[in-house]
């Protein structure tokens, strides 16, 4: 009986399954005016409404969320249905869907990443609400809850929203040096993943300026700006996301743009009377029970727990930073942000750690 149900929820999950009969069926028919135009008629009189919210759900690294989705008829059935749920990450340009879960009654299957961590919430009456624990990075975007009752297939859209932010990347050995797989290689390394284009118009909305151009996630090269200039498409150009459009993800080379979201520890910051040079930084995080902080983490400390420190300090990719969520004079710019002293091959500075909590 397992495989036997296995099998099953892995047709259903496929999509290329016929409807099974449940005693109701609806159909369409040509009208009767003859012009080639569909109407449906409802056999069972009622039709199957699928209800998600309108606005963004946020959360954020680490947390559980919550996906509601609701459905009903109209007009209202009393008898008790057999229904099918089938919930689909989407792509942002809906061309190809990742199954995350299907499920018949109370009986379920989640799929690939999200084993072990979907189920449905079916508290209340005609819900197929999907929750979804431990986010991930990689959980943010568009999500597609579909109710299946006989031939009636009827489906609606939540879009997850992972609060974090967008910070531009560029590796020890200069600027343009990544294709696309390293520059997703760089951007994990860091504690983050490639932001999505949907990600970086927040970020440019909130101020992001970068000259540099930049991988995301679906492979196209692109920067924001804030203030047109010359170097940076031109004067004659309004504000906004300059694109170069897909390039080619193993010949091409460019800086990448990386998403980090709320952390689940904290980011301190460690010195000495004399600095350190990166290895004793490194030891010193560990010394303490904690690890050397990576860029995105610095990142989500600024932004979120409003890490303040006019002190430059190690990272672990070798480069010095440090954070400034008030600025002051002798801290750098009139802006907040994460200043850089580059990857400096001698010199001895603090560092900041970082430790789960």
């Amino acid at each position: 009986l397992p495989l036997l149900l296995e099998a099953t929820l892995l047709w259903l999950a496929s999509g290329s399954h016929h409807p099974f009969y449940n005693g109701f069926y609806y159909n369409h028919i040509m009208n009767d005016k003859g012009n080639g135009q569909e109407k449906v008629v409802y056999f069972n009189g009622a039709k199957l409404v699928v209800e998600t919210p309108k606005d963004p759900v946020y959360s954020s690294n680490g947390a559980n969320v919550t996906l509601p989705c609701h459905y009903h008829y109209e007009p209202d059935l009393e008898a008790k249905r057999k229904i099918r749920i089938k919930w689909s990450k989407l792509r942002d340009d809906y061309t190809k869907e990742q199954d995350v879960l299907v499920a018949i009654g109370k009986t379920y299957m989640a799929f690939g990443d999200f084993r072990g961590r979907a189920h449905l919430h079916q508290a209340g009456r005609r819900e197929a609400s999907l929750v979804v624990s431990d986010v991930r990075l990689q959980d943010d975007g568009k999500y597609r809850c579909e109710v299946i009752d006989g031939l009636e297939d009827e489906s609606d859209v939540v879009d997850l929203r992972l609060q974090g932010i967008v910070f531009p990347y560029q590796p020890p050995r200069g600027q343009y040096r990544l294709n696309f797989h390293e520059a997703e290689q760089v951007c994990q390394e860091q504690g983050a993943i490639l932001a999505t284009f949907n990600q970086l118009f927040q970020a440019w909305s909130e101020g992001l300026d970068w000259c540099n151009a930049g991988w995301l996630a679906d492979g196209t090269v692109q920067y924001p700006i804030r203030l047109p200039r010359k170097p940076c498409g031109g004067l004659h150009l309004a504000p906004g996301i300059r694109s170069y459009g897909p390039r080619h993800r193993h010949l091409h080379r460019f800086d990448a743009f990386c998403f980090s979201s709320a952390l689940r520890g904290e980011v301190f910051y460690l010195d000495r009377p004399a600095g350190m040079t990166l290895e004793e930084a490194k030891q010193s995080c560990q010394d303490v029970g904690a690890e050397i902080a990576r860029v995105g983490q610095l990142y989500s400390a600024w932004k979120f727990l409003g890490l303040d420190r006019c002190d430059a300090g190690w990272l672990a990719d070798g480069r010095v930073r440090y954070p400034i969520a008030k600025p002051r004079a002798n801290c750098g710019p009139a802006e907040p942000g994460v200043r850089s002293f580059g990857f400096p091959s001698k010199g001895r500075f603090g560092v900041f750690c970082y430790k789960e909590r």
